[in-house]
């Protein structure tokens, strides 16, 4: 049995930090970072029939073209992440009345709604990235029996070759094929580098020096199974290899409002999340439609 230490259910039994119990989660899930962009998501639902809130993690639950749909805030970083995937398997997955481990495990789609940097010379803000694969630049997978397949493991060497020591630990994820596919559409396919921090981590320079200034130029240069380094953010490695590790399908979309080569940013950020989410929910609406069939 989980003990109360390693799962915290509060006074409603839900789980802690999300506040969601079994029935309140949809399979299909829409994650994204600002709280405040879960009602831009859930605006074009038919009805929202539940709203969870406790902290930056606020979730809606409600009907998209007939079918049910969450969408959650993550908040921002790899920290949040662990907490939100944790506790949205632990939602539909346990018991959390007796605290075990359900024999049947159920699958969920998740899929993620964020904004990132762009790294391509030619990116323009609004234009949006299907993450094939994910770089983390950070430890979390170290804390679990992650287990690479062996391409992942073989563009992991290639990538440590490539930076030559400028970066500090790092580990290979990828999508789940099947989506990448159903939302390849949407525009480029690449690789996604997450990051541990927004500024010193993805390569910005305000008054502290930095230890590896050729960081960003070198991870652009990368290139492997055909994909580049994309763009850079904080969250996608760390939602498809925990996705990986619990048995979950998912897929990162995210909408550049930074050009990091020309050193550009967007002038109207709300217009680019705008595009994200009615052109992703388009899909959604498909994919939905073909999985209840």
């Amino acid at each position: 049995m989980i003990t109360q230490a390693e799962l915290p259910i509060n006074h409603r039994g839900a789980v802690y930090h999300l506040d969601l119990k079994h029935g309140e989660l949809a399979d299909t899930v829409i994650t994204v970072g600002d709280p405040a962009r879960v009602k831009e998501v859930s605006k074009y639902f038919d009805k929202v029939e539940l709203q969870r809130s406790h902290r930056e993690f606020l979730t809606h639950t409600g009907i998209l073209d007939g079918h049910r749909i969450s969408v959650v805030s993550t908040g921002i970083g790899i920290p949040a992440i662990d907490i939100v995937m944790n506790e949205l398997d632990a939602v539909v997955n346990i018991n959390l009345k007796t605290r075990k481990i359900n024999n049947a495990k159920k699958k969920l789609t998740i899929i993620r709604l964020g904004t990132t940097g762009g790294l391509l010379p030619d990116c323009t803000p609004g234009d949006i990235v299907i993450s094939r694969y994910a770089i983390g630049f950070d430890t979390l997978t170290s804390y679990y029996q992650y287990k690479k397949t062996t391409e992942l493991s073989q563009m992991e060497h290639e990538l440590t070759e490539h930076l030559n020591d400028e970066c500090g630990a790092l580990y290979l994820t990828e999508c789940c094929a099947e989506l990448a596919q159903d939302f390849e559409s949407l525009g480029v396919s690449g690789i996604t580098a997450t990051c541990g921090g927004f500024y010193g981590p993805q390569g910005r320079q305000l008054r502290i020096p930095l230890r590896h200034p050729q960081f960003i130029d070198k991870l652009a240069q990368f290139k492997s199974r055909n994909y580049p380094v994309v763009n850079l953010e904080m969250e996608t490695a760390a939602l498809y290899a925990m996705s990986s590790l619990l048995g979950h399908r998912c897929i990162s979309l995210s909408v550049i409002l930074a050009n990091r080569t020309k050193g550009t940013f967007a002038s109207d950020i709300k217009k680019c999340q705008e595009t994200l989410i009615t052109r992703s929910l388009s899909l959604i609406k498909d994919n939905l439609a073909v999985t209840s069939d």
